[in-house]
């Protein structure tokens, strides 16, 4: 089966390397186009250190892009994480068509930032669709599904990196192998049960205080490390991404004002909200790097008292 590896960033370099380990005939590599004085996408160095052709066009609506794909005459197209719109024409091309990873459990959480905000919605469950693109946004029928928990505990970070990531890998693989043996599904969706969210950016990001301590840790996690959930102090913005939820009074009946910074500790500094409290042990000054707490706290001349808002 003559495959065509369509995608960007670790992610797509992974699903490629994988392909080529066992042995599957991947004939060229489409990547998106960097930006200027970017880096080299992880996917094209991973293409062109194989030995690949790497096709890097800017729309998928000049007929010149069609005619190249053709001439490949693919099989299959495997889409590892593809951000530009592609027609559905295009990607019929293929003699089997095309297959896509999406972090969600699809119709649930279509979009951009689809692990953010089953965590910041408090989910119990996510996971991961394998699903047949078409001119709508995470649309298709799906192949294959996998799913994993989400604990009281888990960040995007965690949630992608330590299961996604890898459990998508090893999908991808699964759903070629049921390609070729004739046996991928194509199941429709339930359009009834179908969500849709915007992309988790800044806006969504800011910390109320004056919410309860659930909201606030789910928000917290949600957006760890991406977007960064944020505060502000003094009008100037510091992103929390470690933040410990203390949801019972504290024994020393310490209590104060929303957002109140009530402790300022060799280990983080504590922050009150509406139904509780968070130690608050990393965060990311505007314009600096992610450090600890206290050392950020030393740097502002933070002192019990002060105000996040």
């Amino acid at each position: 089966m003559r495959i065509v590896v369509h995608g960007q960033q670790a992610f797509g370099k992974a699903v490629l390397e994988a392909l080529l380990k066992r042995g599957d005939n991947v004939i060229a590599v489409y990547v998106a186009p960097e930006k200027p004085g970017a880096k080299p996408d992880p996917l094209k160095e991973a293409a062109i250190a194989a030995g690949l052709p790497v096709h890097q066009p800017s729309s998928y609506k000049d007929p010149k892009v069609w005619e190249e794909f053709k001439a490949m005459k693919p099989d299959l197209q495997v889409m590892a994480f593809v951000t530009l719109f592609v027609p559905e024409d295009f990607l019929n091309i293929p003699t089997h068509g095309s297959i896509q990873y999406h972090p969600s459990l699809l119709p649930a959480y279509r979009g951009a930032s689809a692990i953010n905000w089953p965590i910041i919605k408090g989910e119990k469950e996510t996971g991961l669709s394998i699903f047949w693109p078409d001119n709508g946004l995470d649309t298709g029928d799906v192949l294959l599904q996998k799913k994993t928990p989400i604990s009281d505990t888990d960040t995007l970070g965690t949630v992608y990196f330590d299961r996604l990531f890898p459990m998508g890998v090893d999908a991808m693989l699964e759903s070629v192998d049921l390609v070729k043996a004739g046996k991928a599904p194509r199941i429709k969706q339930d359009e009834s049960k179908a969500t849709y969210e915007g992309l988790c950016r800044a806006g969504n990001a800011h910390i109320d205080w004056g919410k309860p301590w659930e909201q606030i840790d789910r928000l917290i996690r949600g957006c760890n490390p991406a977007p960064g959930a944020w505060t502000t102090l003094n009008g100037a913005t510091v992103k929390i991404f470690d933040a410990k939820p203390l949801p019972a009074r504290d024994p020393k009946g310490i209590a104060g004002k929303l957002g109140e910074v009530v402790l300022v500790e060799d280990d983080g500094i504590t922050v009150v909200c509406a139904d509780g409290r968070f130690k608050v042990t990393r965060v990311q000054p505007d314009g600096g790097k992610k450090i600890e707490a206290a050392e950020w706290a030393k740097s502002v001349n933070l002192a019990k008292g002060a105000i996040l808002s």
